[in-house]
């Protein structure tokens, strides 16, 4: 994926590696491309089950790269539909969001689980692409900041949509505020890692093997239905659950879960349906 995302499937697990190494990951256009690639890709196939989203190298991500600053300083974001870096930003090309939106977004709409593996640094866009997967694996002297206001912007790739959901908000608006680092250990009393480990990669696979063990029908569902509860109320989540279990009672994979259990076997699940 034009040299900045490696993808390896095996056993259902999706490995996908941000491999611009000699920029420590940092986000360009051709970044930008790769990530929605990636996301559309594992969501049309059947055998992917869970993803482990990580960085090669020194970083995770970096967040935007130093070019894209120097041209919006050099062009004003101007509104003419010449300037590199764009200003309009409203139209929506993915569903409810932009692009650089959806590079983050897609890993939460992505209808299997996605667990990111973070070390070195995850700035400014590279730490709202970690908080677009289900669950953040971080080292405790990874560092991580809100950092786009040391450039005069705010986050705007779904970072508030997501802080608000994992920290209290006192909390999401120092940070934004002040763009100030902050490490892994930090991370995990906030609220945006879920686990502190001296290899975030190792341990998310073997998370995500764990996960691919599991029926894949069961696994979308459950994602749908935490999905969904973030924005409906209480009472919508109630029959979320109800329709969600209606569909997978009696079903081929459901039985499966059953049976291997009871003969103490490894299950034999079929791929998900799409």
């Amino acid at each position: 994926m034009q040299g900045r995302i490696a993808i390896n499937i095996t056993g259902g697990v999706a490995d996908v590696k941000l491999v611009r190494t000699d920029k420590m990951n940092a986000l360009d256009h051709a970044m930008f491309d790769a990530l929605v690639e990636a996301i559309e890709t594992l969501g049309k196939n059947p055998e992917v089950r869970v993803v482990v989203l990580s960085g090669e190298g020194r970083a995770f991500c970096a967040g935007l790269d130093m070019g894209n600053f120097g041209k919006m300083a050099g062009n004003g974001g101007g509104d003419d539909g010449k300037a590199a870096v764009p200003r309009k930003l409203e139209p929506r090309t993915h569903g409810a969001a932009n692009r650089p939106q959806y590079a983050v977004w897609g890993w939460r709409e992505l209808p299997v689980p996605v667990i990111a593996a973070v070390h070195g640094v995850a700035f400014g866009g590279g730490f709202q692409l970690a908080l677009g997967a289900d669950m953040r694996y971080v080292t405790a002297d990874t560092r991580m900041s809100v950092m786009e206001i040391k450039w005069g912007l705010v986050p705007d790739m779904a970072g508030t949509q997501i802080m608000r959901h994992l920290a209290r908000e006192d909390v999401v608006r120092e940070l934004t505020y002040t763009g100030r680092i902050f490490n892994g250990e930090e991370a995990l009393n906030y609220g945006f890692a879920t686990r502190v480990c001296a290899d975030p990669y190792a341990e998310a696979m073997e998370t995500a093997r764990l996960i691919a063990d599991k029926s894949p029908d069961a696994i979308r569902a459950s994602k749908r239905i935490l999905n969904r509860a973030a924005i409906v109320s209480p009472m919508e989540g109630l029959i979320d659950e109800s329709i969600e279990q209606g569909v997978l009672i009696g079903s081929p994979n459901q039985v499966e879960a059953i049976m291997s259990n009871l003969e103490k076997r490894p299950a034999k699940y079929a791929d998900a349906k799409i």
